[in-house]
């Protein structure tokens, strides 16, 4: 159920009238959700979404008369509405748009479900069922990127001063943007590699790297299991394994039985902690729940700078927040503020 007692109210946008009926089906079928509309284009789903006033909406982004990124940029602009991508493109120049959505407002992307995949419905059910309920609680923003602190808040740095080798990051829900944001912020000759670690769906991330490379002076690619990392270089974990550092050398680790967010943040943290202590950068970006709170506790403890988005930039401030209240933070900052603190960070020691 909603935050109301009320069913999630949702509308499917999607050309393709087998991925509509496959996604309303698949919705319906749990008795918290009601699909309350379907559209065939975006301008259909701009005039369903303003009549209807749903608490979420999927997107296909790939559509005629108005595609799912313009119907984004509308929706965010004159009705607010958690928006989760459903994309047929998960690799290629088309998953660009896709991103481009969740730089508009959208807040996640996953893989359209398919003919070939009705074998497997019940665990992709599950997963858009979860996602739905998750984000539908989202309380979404008309200019998210343009909200921010007028003025960065910051927690007591701690005495001396250490060289940085190495910088983590941490993002789920709304983390696409921010680190966009930041890692155009950053120079390509910053002298640590950065290693991110972002909540997302299976076989997004090179997708994620390909379009982050459009715009970052860095160079930017997917980790690779056993190799060293090199300064001015932004290395992403793997989506279903976790990312752990052994000094400059980075290992994939699957998963643990229970373990809800992939690739987790504070599995990355908990590692950079052992192998680099104070000489390591920690962030935390916006997103849902609390993973890699603990792990940046355990940086902060072990020295290091450690950096939470604030509130007012974050699209979800919950694992900032989570973060902030353990005392793991030494900065709050605004997501335009983080990039230079970075290289600050490192450059000045």
């Amino acid at each position: 159920m909603g935050e109301s007692g009320k069913p999630i109210r949702v509308v499917v946008v999607d050309d393709s009238l087998v991925a509509r009926e496959m996604l309303a089906q698949i919705l319906s079928s749990d008795p918290d959700i009601e699909v309350v509309g379907t559209a065939s284009d975006g301008m259909q789903g701009l005039e369903m979404v303003e009549r209807l006033r749903p608490d979420l909406i999927t997107m296909d982004i790939h559509m005629p008369v108005m595609d799912g990124l313009a119907a984004t940029e509308r929706i965010m602009a004159y009705t607010p509405t958690p928006i989760l991508v459903v994309s047929s493109s998960v690799h290629g120049e088309g998953i660009g748009r896709a991103f481009d959505a969740l730089a508009a407002g959208a807040l996640d992307v996953i893989k359209k479900p398919e003919p070939k995949d009705w074998s497997d419905l019940d665990r992709i059910g599950r997963d858009v069922i979860r996602r739905v309920k998750v984000l539908s609680r989202v309380k979404v923003i008309t200019h998210i990127k343009g909200r921010r602190d007028e003025r960065a808040q910051s927690l007591p740095e701690s005495s001396g001063r250490a060289q940085r080798t190495l910088v983590a990051i941490g993002s789920s829900t709304g983390g696409p943007s921010a680190l966009q944001t930041i890692l155009r912020g950053l120079p390509p000759d910053l002298p640590t590699p950065v290693l991110v670690a972002q909540h997302m769906a299976e076989g997004f991330i090179p997708g994620l790297v390909a379009w982050l490379k459009t715009g970052c002076r860095m160079a930017v690619k997917p980790a690779e299991d056993g190799e060293t990392v090199e300064p001015g270089v932004v290395y992403f974990a793997p989506a279903g394994k976790n990312l752990v550092t052994d000094g400059l050398k980075v290992r994939f680790r699957d998963p643990g039985p229970d373990q809800l967010y992939l690739p987790s943040a504070d599995t990355l943290f908990e590692s950079v902690s052992r192998s680099h202590g104070e000489h390591a950068v920690g962030v935390i970006l916006t997103g849902m729940g609390a993973d890699g709170a603990a792990g940046l506790k355990r940086l902060h403890d072990a020295g290091a700078a450690t950096i939470a988005q604030d509130r007012e930039s974050s699209t979800v401030w919950g694992m900032p927040r989570a973060a902030i209240e353990l005392e793991a933070a030494r900065y709050i900052l605004s997501v335009d503020d983080i990039a230079a603190e970075i290289e600050r960070l490192v450059t000045e020691g």
